[in-house]
């Protein structure tokens, strides 16, 4: 397989700052980094973009993940290997990549036990860090994106 073009976020350069505004507002909110890499993962995961899941685990690793976890995400729920808030934000990850899937995309009892855990601005910070991830996915999908990238 052969990429369709190169990525239209590198295309158009004020894609990439808006993207990278978007990059600093998840990550300061004090979500700790690997959660955040987990959801990226995931949502990647369901979605098939080779070069996010790529990406994704590259950067868990290097925020200090472990190849047990990291092979464990797919199956996050068979595994004792995540802690409680990691679950929720896991939940909400595929809840939130997987909108079509149900009447209520993301029912009252995935988007509560993520509150439980997470205070406002870190709801936001995993809510706009997903949509940013299911955004790439998708343009990594339709432009066929080959792992493993350089993102700059």
């Amino acid at each position: 397989m052969k990429a369709r073009m190169q990525n239209p976020a590198m295309v158009l350069p004020d894609a990439v700052k808006a993207i990278n505004l978007l990059y600093k507002a998840a990550h300061s909110a004090g979500v700790p980094t690997t959660t955040l890499e987990l959801i990226h993962l995931r949502a990647s995961q369901i979605n098939g973009c080779s070069a996010c899941v790529d990406s994704g685990a590259r950067n868990a690793r290097k925020a200090g993940e472990t190849e047990d976890r990291l092979f464990a995400v797919a199956a996050w729920r068979e595994t004792s290997y995540f802690t409680d808030a990691e679950r929720a934000a896991l939940a909400l990850a595929e809840a939130a990549t997987r909108l079509a899937d149900r009447a209520d995309p993301v029912p009252d009892e995935i988007w509560d036990a993520a509150a439980r855990h997470f205070d406002e601005k870190e709801l936001a910070a995993l809510v706009l860090w997903l949509a940013t991830t299911n955004f790439f996915n998708r343009l990594n999908a339709t432009t066929r994106q080959l792992a493993p990238q350089n993102w700059g």
